[in-house]
C-alpha cells in the first residue's frame, strides 16, 4: 500500500514505478484479502478499476472487464457526473465496499505485481 495520498492516475504511476500496477480484484478471496490488509487502518484506497474510458464500461488496468463487483449499496452511480475510478472503503463489509469517485481524489492505493 502506498504511504502517501495521491490522485487515481497519479496512484497508478506510483504502482508502475515501483514495477506493479493498482490491484485487479476478480474473487471474493481476493477482495476479503486486500480489505483485511488495509481493514486495521479503516483506510480508502485506490483499485485499478475505471470507467474512464468508456463511461458505464469498468475496466481493470489490464484491459480486462469487470464481471463481478463487490459495490455499495447503489454504486456505482456516477455522481454529478464525474466519478470514473474506484476505491475500497475498508470500514465497509467485504463484500460490499467499492464506490466510484472523482479520479482527482486523493487517496492511498494498492499495488500489486
Amino acid at each position: 500500500m502506498s504511504s502517501v495520498s495521491k490522485n487515481w492516475s497519479e496512484s497508478r504511476q506510483y504502482c508502475k514505478d515501483r514495477g506493479a500496477d493498482l490491484v485487479i480484484i476478480k474473487t471474493e478471496v481476493k477482495q476479503h484479502f486486500i480489505t483485511s490488509l488495509i481493514n486495521v487502518d479503516r483506510e480508502r484506497v485506490w483499485i485499478g478499476l475505471t470507467d474512464i474510458n468508456q463511461e458505464g464500461t469498468m475496466q481493470w488496468v489490464d484491459n480486462s472487464t469487470l464481471e463481478k463487483g463487490f459495490w455499495q449499496a447503489t454504486e456505482p452511480n456516477n455522481d454529478r457526473g464525474n466519478e470514473d475510478c474506484v476505491e475500497l472503503a475498508s470500514s465497509l463489509p467485504p463484500l460490499n465496499n467499492w464506490n466510484d469517485l472523482p479520479c482527482s481524489i486523493n487517496l492511498k492505493a494498492i499495488c500489486e505485481k
